[in-house]
């Protein structure tokens, strides 16, 4: 079995990497620090961590300003917070301003788990990827979440990544490189394709390999940058496979597989099937009890890559 690593924790490790290399590197916490575990920076660099306590829309005022005058900002909360709560100050003072901050946001999706619905943000891909301009990442693993953190800072522009509450396998590969905008083909196959995100990403790779037993050949592809997303890849794929799965630990409107749907059915029309959560609110529970409950599990990939091979 694969290590399993908290991406969060990742988050913060590199981040005190970052300010020792560029003391441009501000980080904002809006008090969930140790969650967020941005507290790694504050207690390595604290002359420039800012804690702006249970003020999140002040927190991403204070990291435009800073971004204005020349300072790569890094704000951070829980995803359901950095999405709702700032909706406004992050569309009119980062997207419509363009300004370089980066919003990094955990606490992602069902798996929250026994926090329920008020703290699972099941929505912020599709807020965010609806502002111009923004550059929309959802990691699936340590190794990814550290490349993407770095690739962040040194783009200029706002960005928003995405990371869960809990551990996660370890699932790409040592020589692994992460670059903003490309997808990264994580097996090949010629039957069907199935394109995930972020946590879904270990029961994807999971369902290609159950469905390898069938002799159904599925190809993998790491869709990390959600935006600007891989158009020639998703196209490729549609090309060459003929079938089309996404799956996201996010709403079924407004995210991943909205966005590929919009690309195939321009470009190369064929049968797609989504794996996300269907128009409902989540609830308290354990993570893979939620998984399961909303159909977010490898067996729900495997039945959805046969129900769209049947519709070729």
């Amino acid at each position: 079995m694969p290590e399993e690593v908290a991406p969060r924790e990742v988050y913060g490790q590199t981040l005190v990497e970052l300010g020792r290399e560029n003391n441009n590197i501000v980080v904002l916490d809006a008090d969930v620090s140790v969650s967020t575990m941005t507290s790694l920076f504050k207690k390595a660099i604290p002359e420039r961590f800012i804690e702006v306590g249970i003020a999140e829309a002040d927190m991403i005022g204070i990291a435009c300003g800073l971004a204005a005058n020349g300072k790569i900002p890094f704000a951070s909360t829980f995803a359901v917070f950095a999405t709702s709560r700032c909706f406004d100050q992050i569309r009119v003072s980062v997207a419509l301003a363009r300004l370089n901050v980066k919003i990094v946001a955990t606490h992602a999706g069902l798996t929250v788990g026994e926090d329920g619905a008020s703290h699972q943000a099941l929505e912020d891909l599709a807020l965010i990827c609806s502002l111009p301009g923004f550059t929309v990442i959802v990691p699936s693993d340590g190794t990814e979440t550290a490349q993407a953190i770095r690739a962040i800072a040194a783009l200029d522009g706002p960005c928003y990544v995405r990371l869960p509450r809990g551990k996660v396998p370890q699932i790409c590969a040592s020589d692994y490189k992460f670059q903003i905008g490309k997808a990264y083909e994580m097996r090949p196959g010629k039957d069907a394709t199935i394109m995930a995100i972020g946590t879904m990403m270990a029961p994807a790779l999971e369902a290609a390999a159950a469905l390898a037993q069938g002799n159904i050949d599925c190809r993998v592809l790491n869709m990390a940058t959600v935006k600007p997303i891989d158009e020639e890849a998703i196209i490729k794929a549609a090309a060459e496979t003929g079938a089309i799965v996404t799956a996201e630990e996010h709403q079924e409107h407004g995210g991943l597989g909205g966005t590929v749907a919009r690309i195939v059915v321009k470009h190369k029309p064929v049968p797609m099937e989504f794996v996300a959560v269907k128009d409902k609110f989540g609830m308290s529970g354990k993570p893979a009890e939620l998984l399961k409950r909303y159909g977010l599990t490898a067996g729900d990939i495997v039945n959805a890559v046969k129900t769209a091979i049947l519709r070729k």
